[in-house]
């Protein structure tokens, strides 16, 4: 089963160039060691949330605007796809790549089709 494993980042300014060292080099590991145990599907950091925008249908229209989908102190700031064979092996993933970015992660099963 497919997990999306959602890094929150705290808005605000971005961490000094030793702790982003540190956090990138721990966030490495655990990728190869994903990678190593054949989980990992794909993963990526995002753009600032501010260079974010949202489409929403309203009936025949879809209004686009600026920004994040939500008002909010934090953003969705990066993301890991894992395949693994249940909830516990996500939420094992999930603590690991917490303790290495030093900050929260969904942790939410996909569905195989829309």
């Amino acid at each position: 089963m497919k997990y999306l494993l959602s890094v929150y980042q705290p808005d605000g300014p971005v961490p000094s160039q030793d702790v982003l060292a540190r956090i990138m080099r721990d966030v490495a590991a655990i990728r190869a060691e994903m990678q190593a145990a054949g989980v990992w599907v794909f993963a990526a950091g995002l753009e600032a949330a501010d260079s974010a925008a949202v489409a929403r249908s309203s009936g025949e229209a879809v209004l686009v605007t600026d920004g994040p989908y939500i008002e909010s102190k934090e953003h969705l700031g990066g993301f890991t796809l894992i395949e693994v064979s249940d909830r516990a092996a996500a939420l094992s993933w999930a603590r690991k790549l917490s303790r290495a970015t030093t900050l929260p992660i969904e942790v939410r099963a996909c569905r195989e089709q829309l």
